[in-house]
């Protein structure tokens, strides 16, 4: 028996048209320009053929869908709106009705159901399996050495007086030399001085790995021990003076506390494995679909 695809006009087609709008270009269908529609219309046929094929199969037909399971999504979707009549108002917007909607939900919640069914059979993830992937991926579960530290920026700029190369390098140079009497003045300085935004943060550039700064920054904070300030830096924007406010150490998440995150992972690909080989099979299986006429 050939299974006939639902029709444009029906409320499972106009559901998922729907769904296709609000998920690529968060509108509904009557808000999408041409081209917009038409990848939301081939999205909505696409996705439709999914379900179709889904239901058409024999667990499909096996697998009982609780009715208070719909009533709690009708309810879901009536508490978006201020009360009943924007409600309706929105499904008439759409094309649906009610009635419409319970049956393109319905469909929605057992293909939900069956796929949980089928990937259920996936194969049980096992204690060697979660070690096995800990080894293999070993820098998903190590936090790179940051360092956290503030500068001072001066700006070379030749359009300026004070900015031109030898005064900007004059300038953080006596910046430099008040905190070598006194380093603890490097936040108050970087307000009263630095031509960075972060001044208004007393020069704080945050908690940082690797990589994250100009390379002449970068290099010279992670040469830098901990509550030192760098000698003078130069950048493509002007002349730095760093403080490595604090040492973050490499550290590394042992397996046992990584262990329910890497089996939920290991889990959620064999339960997806699974349902993508099932669908393939029924796709292989399944007779020509018969085209409802829209006219």
């Amino acid at each position: 028996m050939t299974e006939s695809r639902p029709s444009e006009s029906s409320p499972e087609y106009r559901y998922h048209l729907l769904r296709a709008a609000s998920e690529r270009f968060q509108g509904a269908p009557s808000t999408l320009d041409a081209d917009q529609l038409s990848q939301a219309e081939h999205q909505a046929h696409q996705t439709l053929e999914l379900e179709s094929l889904v239901l058409s199969s024999p667990e499909a037909r096996d697998t009982l869908l609780p009715e208070t399971r719909l009533e709690e999504a009708i309810t879901e979707l009536r508490g978006r709106f201020e009360d009943e009549e924007s409600f309706q108002a929105d499904l008439e917007r759409n094309g649906l009705s009610e009635s419409g909607l319970r049956i393109a939900l319905q469909r929605e919640l057992l293909f939900d159901a069956v796929l949980q069914r089928i990937g259920s059979r996936a194969e049980t993830v096992t204690e060697a399996d979660e070690r096995l992937f800990y080894a293999q991926n070993q820098a998903r579960f190590v936090t790179p050495e940051r360092r956290t530290a503030r500068h001072i920026l001066i700006t070379i700029n030749a359009e300026y007086a004070e900015n031109e190369r030898s005064a900007a390098r004059a300038r953080i140079e006596r910046i430099a030399s008040q905190l070598q009497s006194d380093p603890q003045q490097f936040g108050p300085l970087a307000r009263a001085h630095s031509e960075c935004p972060t001044s208004m943060e007393e020069g704080a550039l945050g908690t940082l790995p690797r990589g994250k700064l100009y390379p002449e920054i970068d290099a010279a904070l992670f040469a830098l021990d901990e509550g030192q300030v760098s000698d003078i830096v130069e950048s493509e924007i002007g002349f730095h003076l760093i403080l490595c406010e604090r040492i973050h150490a490499t550290t590394e998440v042992p397996f046992e506390r990584a262990r329910s995150k890497i089996h939920d992972a290991l889990d959620a690909r064999r339960s997806r494995e699974c349902q993508k080989a099932w669908i393939a099979e029924l796709r292989q299986q399944a007779p020509p679909t018969e085209e409802t006429s829209t006219a």
